[in-house]
């Protein structure tokens, strides 16, 4: 995006009533926090993201983020169960939670990108203990999780439960992000408000949760004897030569880990009672030689371990405890309790019934919003063949939209491709 351009759609963003989820207003902002998740993707691997960094920074737009947030997260717990009972809610299995789903999507990798900076993590002020708060929820979900659960990758027209199936998918994706995060907050402990880090330590236990995915690792499994890993949205099949390697996922809990264990803050706030300290100890497995090479800040670690293992630290020191609590959570409930059923009738007659109209133009306005051109950028594999999966270097000209090696493939695909053709034609 041109500067002005990417300042006018920073300033631009406002936080959303819940009765306003899916409606036009709510979708448009939808389309300016896309617009800016893909610049800021495409600007950070350019090394150029400090411009939108300060943009939002400027504009104090991180806590209307975390905000917006919050209301999605809401919406899907107390206002999508009474849309799903409305029988006269044409669209009630995929429109409403697909899109929301993608608005949430959409935040917390925008955060993803920008939370790397002390800056933005300051800007954040007292918003960032429901920031917290929402990443625990999202960690906790991923500690639940079966490992046994695979990425979706059809994209032939599928029945409602392979529907279900993208949903957890994308809630999936959402949870790794919210990890990342996490992971970017903890390495800013010392520019962090006051209450931040007991709520971490203390309320949460994160050290205790973030143990639990080394434990359970959710986005590795085995499948058919191969061992499968996510990683840059798909699972891969892992050779045997690469199964000790460490992913980007594992080196965010392993990062966090350290951050909230070594800093003497965190150790003098934790409460190293008799639970928290088995398992803490259940890390020492884990740290192998090949790990530590891997990342050798990790024998500190193992260090901290040994000492812990043969010592009862002094528990913490009983100051008068003045407790910050998150105010974004709290203050949509308030405001929308007991009004749930009133406002999910709102949205049936105003945003998820659309007529055909209605949904042609929001199709052609996303069609601007994800531009092929931009999407390719973002891409990090080469195209493929949609008929033999090879490396595929032309396309079909008339809905460029599908890949091909040979005239022989298009023409082979042609009778399954006419329909979504002619419909984005």
């Amino acid at each position: 995006l041109p500067p002005a351009e990417a300042e006018a759609l920073v300033r631009a963003l406002q936080g959303s009533e819940l009765r306003d989820i899916g409606g036009q207003g709510w979708l448009r902002q939808h389309e300016y926090v896309e617009k800016l998740n893909m610049h800021g993707i495409l600007s950070a691997s350019a090394g150029q993201e400090q411009l939108l960094t300060e943009l939002l920074v400027t504009h104090a737009k991180i806590p209307v983020l975390i905000g917006e947030l919050i209301s999605v997260e809401i919406w899907k717990h107390k206002i999508f169960p009474v849309l799903c009972r409305l029988e006269d809610l044409k669209l009630r299995s995929t429109f409403p939670i697909y899109v929301v789903l993608h608005h949430e999507a959409s935040i917390i990798n925008l955060l993803e990108t920008v939370f790397f900076f002390k800056e933005i993590c300051e800007s954040a002020e007292d918003s960032i203990l429901d920031l917290i708060d929402y990443c625990h929820r999202k960690l906790t979900l991923l500690a639940a999780r079966s490992t046994k659960a695979q990425a979706v990758t059809s994209a032939d027209p599928v029945p409602p439960q392979e529907l279900q199936k993208q949903a957890e998918m994308m809630e999936f994706e959402i949870s790794l992000k919210a990890l990342s995060v996490l992971r970017f907050i903890t390495d800013q402990v010392d520019s962090l408000p006051l209450g931040a880090l007991t709520r971490m330590l203390n309320t949460h236990n994160l050290p205790c949760l973030l143990v639990e995915l080394v434990e359970h690792c959710p986005w590795s499994c085995w499948e058919a004897g191969k061992l499968k890993k996510f990683e840059n949205g798909t699972w891969h099949v892992v050779p045997p030569e690469d199964q000790v390697k460490m992913t980007k996922l594992d080196g965010q809990v392993w990062l966090a880990l350290l951050n909230l264990l070594l800093s003497p803050e965190c150790q003098r706030k934790y409460h190293f009672d008799g639970f928290n300290k088995s398992q803490l100890l259940k890390l020492r497995a884990f740290l192998t030689d090949v790990l530590i090479d891997q990342l050798p800040n990790l024998v500190e670690m193992q260090r901290f371990l040994s000492y812990l293992a043969v010592t009862e630290p002094a528990p913490p020191k009983k100051d008068l405890i003045l407790e910050q609590v998150p105010v974004i959570w709290d203050h949509i409930i308030k405001k929308n309790s007991g009004k749930w059923e009133a406002i999910a009738k709102h949205q049936v007659k105003h945003a998820f019934s659309p007529t055909e109209e209605e949904l042609k133009l929001q199709a052609r306005r996303w069609a601007q919003t994800y531009s092929l051109d931009m999407m390719e950028a973002l891409a990090t594999d080469k195209p493929r063949c949609r008929v033999c999966g090879v490396e595929a270097a032309k396309r079909c000209s008339r809905c460029r939209n599908e890949w091909y090696c040979t005239r022989a493939c298009q023409v082979q695909h042609w009778q399954k491709h006419k329909p979504a053709c002619n419909l984005m034609a």
